[in-house]
């Protein structure tokens, strides 16, 4: 840490407080790593490193990755995946993997002329990395392809509290929301789409088929919420966020509507929720709880023809592929303000869907929508075309020649 200012330094040892006994490995396999990834550098001079979350192969980091290594086949590219992950076979197929957090991982984060990621936390240690970059201001070749667009006031996200080199934004009113109050600098945020999308073009719909899928609550924890998973479920039980999805999936109007019309009803929580799978369940013989490995989330988005959320991005991808949603806001309030602030995005004027507050008004939408065939309308077709103003297969494309020309 020789020739870091004095200030730099106090913030090193204020954030070290908070890294925890499971990230100290995560300290001596950087300081091990580092001689060997700096003389790396010299064989490896324009390496890209990619990854998600590690634990699946289906995000923006591993499309971009297929892109390249399928399109541009001499580039140097990398991506790290949890080798127990139901993805790591597929992945490999496409090109050269790492183990997700590994020695080897550390390695090539440091060799790496730029790291590229769809997580905020796409790197071989969250906290110790974060040291690095955020707080030292290390490493600054890092591009943020994102999870999602986004929508909402994001604290996390802002500039001072991630320092990203490029931040990929997908719609003109994203781009300008992120310009405009994250705190970076022109060039730094760029209107180039989700390399995702480019894979939402094109699907195959089952019909009569609904998707439920909500997003996470922070305030309800992301980890393990105590040393007991007994208390965990009995404290999940408990809450206004169970209580409400539950209902709906108990809902005698809806199996009425879904014995009328004949309809599937798929329920997919967020990853972050999915350890409370088992607490969900439902008398409607129409009504299935998915869990994860068995069903992804992007299976499930292209295959339904409806969709039920609250808050969560997937809203932007199922809107993406001009389908047909609906919101349920029980808790809002609490949302905005516990969760994500309020952003740009207004769900009564800019949502893709109507907003409801109880299940039994959901119920009654999805019998007009079956009746409709599941087909999108106005005024929520306007709204596709005012909010996508990128709507191509290009995204991918556009990515690469950015972080090329950045880093050529």
């Amino acid at each position: 840490m020789k020739g870091l200012c004095p200030r730099a330094m106090k913030s090193f040892f204020i954030k070290f407080k908070d890294v925890k006994a499971r990230d100290i490995l995560h300290i001596f396999l950087f300081i091990f790593a580092l001689p060997i990834g700096l003389a790396y550098k010299l064989k490896r001079r324009n390496l890209w490193l990619f990854a998600d979350n590690g634990k699946e192969g289906s995000d923006n980091g591993f499309v971009l990755f297929k892109y390249v290594c399928e399109n541009h086949p001499s580039e140097d590219v990398v991506y790290a995946i949890c080798k127990d992950s139901i993805d790591y076979d597929r992945v490999n197929a496409v090109g050269k993997t790492v183990r997700y957090g590994s020695f080897m991982h550390w390695v090539l984060y440091i060799t790496a002329k730029v790291n590229i990621s769809s997580q905020k936390g796409g790197k071989p240690n969250y906290a110790v990395c974060n040291l690095l970059e955020v707080h030292l201001g290390l490493f600054k070749n890092r591009v943020f392809l994102q999870h999602g667009v986004i929508l909402t006031d994001i604290k996390f996200l802002y500039k001072e509290n991630s320092k990203f080199s490029l931040f990929v934004t997908s719609t003109k009113g994203e781009w300008e929301y992120v310009s405009q109050n994250y705190g970076y600098t022109d060039g730094e945020v760029k209107l180039l789409g989700l390399p995702r999308f480019d894979l939402l073009h094109g699907v195959q719909t089952i019909p009569n088929t609904i998707l439920i899928m909500p997003t996470w609550r922070e305030w309800l924890g992301t980890d393990s919420l105590s040393k007991s998973h007994a208390k965990d479920i009995e404290g999940f039980r408990d809450t206004k966020y169970f209580k409400n999805w539950n209902s709906l999936l108990n809902s005698t109007e809806l199996e009425a509507v879904c014995e009328k019309y004949g309809l599937k009803v798929s329920f997919y929580l967020h990853r972050d929720a999915q350890r409370f799978a088992s607490c969900f369940c439902s008398d409607n013989p129409y009504v299935k709880v998915c869990k994860y490995p068995e069903y992804t989330a992007d299976e499930l988005l292209k295959s339904s023809a409806f969709l039920i959320t609250d808050f969560s991005s997937v809203q932007a991808d199922f809107a993406y592929m001009k389908k047909p949603l609906c919101y349920f806001h029980f808790d809002y309030d609490d949302y905005t303000n516990k969760h994500y602030g309020k952003g740009y995005f207004d769900y009564q004027r800019d949502g893709f869907g109507p907003v409801f507050n109880d299940t039994d008004q959901i119920a009654k939408h999805i019998a007009s929508e079956a009746e409709n065939g599941f087909k999108n309308c106005e005024p929520y077709i306007s709204r596709h075309k005012q909010f996508f103003t990128i709507y191509d297969t290009d995204n991918c494309k556009r990515n690469y020649e950015a972080i090329k020309e950045k880093w050529s």
